[in-house]
C-alpha cells in the first residue's frame, strides 16, 4: 500500500527542515553535545583584542619608521651614536614587532 501524498510531503518537510549545522554534524560524525562544547571553546578563543593593542601596534611601527628616518637624515649620528649601523636593526626590529602584533589583532 502506498503512502498518501500529504504524508510524503510531511516527511519531505521534516527531512529538509534539518539545519545546515545538524547536517554538518551528522556528516562528520559529531554529536550535538560534542559540537556545542567545541563551538564554545572556539568562541572563547576568538575574543577581540583590547583597544590598547591597536595603539601599541601602530606606535611600534611608527617608532621604528621614525628611528630609521632619523638615522638616515642625521647621517648615522642619531638616535644612538655608539650603535652605528645597528640603529637600522633597532628600527627594523621595532617595525617587525608592530607587524608581529598585527597577526594577533582581531
Amino acid at each position: 500500500m502506498s503512502q498518501s501524498p500529504s504524508r510524503r510531503r510531511k516527511q519531505r518537510e521534516v527531512q529538509t527542515s534539518e539545519t545546515a549545522e545538524e547536517s554538518r554534524r551528522r556528516r562528520f560524525g559529531r554529536s550535538l553535545s560534542e559540537g556545542d562544547a567545541t563551538d564554545r571553546d572556539i568562541k572563547a578563543g576568538n575574543r577581540l583584542t583590547p583597544r590598547w593593542w591597536v595603539v601599541a601596534m601602530i606606535a611600534f611601527m611608527l617608532l621604528g619608521l621614525a628611528w630609521i628616518v632619523v638615522f638616515y637624515l642625521s647621517s648615522a649620528q642619531y638616535p644612538v651614536p655608539g650603535w652605528g649601523n645597528w640603529n637600522l636593526v633597532a628600527g627594523f626590529g621595532l617595525v617587525l614587532v608592530g607587524f608581529g602584533m598585527t597577526t594577533r589583532w582581531r
